[in-house]
């Protein structure tokens, strides 16, 4: 990366007619179309009350804060305060406001996709760059429980900017701001220190092959300070509240602590990376992926730290693919640039034929807003929004609530859930974390009875025929139904939801 190179245009040597007739898409244009196509995929999924427990947790997490609580000194999650203080941003700006935060939850994806494609377009042609910038959409849209805001989507519109940055020059405020931007990006999510320490080593190793020692140290140099400025700056609130050793446990020791817990068998695991890695070999090995060039090089080095934390963490499933996917998309492409651009004019209905049935998520998620629109009388849907309005229909909106279930309803009723451990129900029964934030029970049996006997809600909210916590915690389970039996009463069943009423 000797000379100054502009990823926004592609390399003029051997362009097809194919090529060529793709360049008059100017690059504010792709990006209105991923932003559009971004939309159209998830806008349907704006009105939802919760898609991923996760984004619920993230949302009570970030509303805390608006309120002046600090992240893990009132509610408690198992992610770096940059993930929360997005949320808090969205809320403190717009109010609360599902939509607001999908919106630019959707604008995020759209930009991570136009990071894909202009790095694609480095390594590749036109064509090829247009293909992983649209299936990176897609692929951060579709298939699971992936349409509200994860912590994955921010990250990676953090990270593939920082890649971006990374590639287009020496240019050593270039250099800080990637640093900047790699120090947010493991503020978001932690899994990614992976990626970023293996990067770090072969950038020092390039930058000392290429400009020698003195450059070298100046430029890791300066992309260390700054990615530590961000790190330290999430720090300095702690510290000055007398909190320093909470945000060591909760930012470092407890991320630690839930990766030795993985749940993903060894096999499919391996399944995953094996594919990839045969994909990268093959295109370092017929030169469609040359590992000399720094652009594809840091791609590969980032698959690799990715696959590295999937390993160590034992665990995959689709939000955490999101990390995944842009990069991954990039190495297809250029793998197969060549096959890309020879798609043509009689090829095109069929690919805009995929393109339009693909979504079908989106087109049921359509269906189902217009059919609450016109037998409820509003967009909005979900147990987060009917089972508070039931509440309140019953007088009960000021009894002791506890959410088992579509604890979204929390943040619609302007309400707290009752313990730390209750923010995500299911780090009710995560008890090799509750050492960094929860000394005073050690065990998830004894978090259980603490709600059950000591807080006593007298509103429980369940999911309907599901067991209240995972399967494999057997005592929690039996403890939890026992005294459900005994002490309370079936209520109602709203939708999906099953409401129970202390009988005190």
């Amino acid at each position: 990366m000797g000379n100054k190179q502009d990823l926004s245009a592609p390399h003029d040597d051997n362009k097809t007619r194919a090529d060529r007739a793709f360049g008059l898409f100017t690059e504010r244009r792709i990006l209105l179309l991923l932003t559009l196509l971004s939309i159209f995929i998830r806008f349907p999924f704006f009105f939802r009350d919760y898609i991923d427990r996760d984004e619920s947790t993230f949302i009570l997490m970030g509303q805390a804060w608006v309120d002046g609580f600090l992240p893990y000194t009132f509610l408690w999650d198992v992610k770096p305060p940059l993930t929360f203080l997005f949320f808090a941003s969205c809320i403190y700006l717009f109010g609360k406001s599902f939509f607001a935060i999908r919106l630019i939850g959707a604008l995020l994806v759209a930009l991570t996709a136009f990071f894909t494609y202009s790095i694609t377009l480095n390594l590749s042609n036109r064509k090829a760059a247009l293909f992983s910038g649209i299936g990176c959409v897609i692929l951060l849209s579709m298939f699971g429980s992936i349409q509200g805001v994860m912590s994955e989507h921010i990250l990676m519109a953090i990270f593939m900017a920082a890649l971006y940055l990374l590639m287009l020059s020496k240019n050593k405020y270039r250099i800080m701001l990637t640093g900047i931007a790699l120090g947010i990006a493991l503020m978001v999510k932690i899994s990614i220190a992976f990626p970023i320490l293996l990067l770090g080593i072969y950038l020092l190793f390039r930058y000392y092959k290429d400009e020698g020692i003195v450059v070298s140290v100046t430029k890791m140099f300066t992309l260390s300070v700054s990615a530590l400025s961000i790190i330290l700056l999430t720090l300095l609130p702690y510290y000055l509240t007398g909190n320093t050793q909470l945000w060591w446990d909760s930012v470092v020791l407890a991320p630690l602590a839930y990766t030795e817990s993985g749940r993903t068998t060894a096999l499919a695991l391996i399944g995953l990376c094996m594919p990839i890695l045969i994909l990268v070999f093959w295109g370092w090995k017929s030169n469609r992926l040359p590992l000399n060039k720094m652009e594809s090089a840091v791609i590969v080095v980032c698959i690799l730290g990715l696959l590295i934390s999937f390993l160590k963490g034992g665990r995959i499933n689709s939000h955490y693919l999101i990390q995944l996917y842009p990069p991954l998309l990039i190495v297809v492409a250029a793998v197969l640039a060549k096959e890309l651009s020879k798609i043509g004019r009689k090829a095109t209905p069929w690919v805009l034929g995929v393109l339009f049935l693909l979504p079908v998520e989106t087109y049921v998620e359509y269906a189902n807003i217009l059919k609450n629109k016109i037998q409820k009388d509003t967009f909005y849907n979900g147990e987060g929004f009917t089972v508070p309005a039931y509440l309140y229909e019953n007088q009960l909106e000021n009894e002791k609530t506890l959410f088992l279930g579509y604890h979204i309803g929390y943040w619609v009723m302007g309400k707290y859930p009752p313990t730390k451990a209750a923010t995500h129900p299911s780090n009710i029964c995560k008890s090799e974390m509750f050492p960094f934030y929860n000394p005073e029970r050690a065990t998830a049996l004894e978090e259980v009875k603490y709600i059950m006997e000591e807080v006593s809600p007298e509103i429980i909210v369940t999911r309907t025929n599901r067991s209240v916590f995972d399967k494999k915690q057997v005592q929690e389970n039996i403890y939890f139904d026992s005294i459900l039996n005994a002490d309370y009463r079936f209520l109602d069943r709203v939708d999906n939801a099953d409401i129970y009423s202390s009988l005190e």
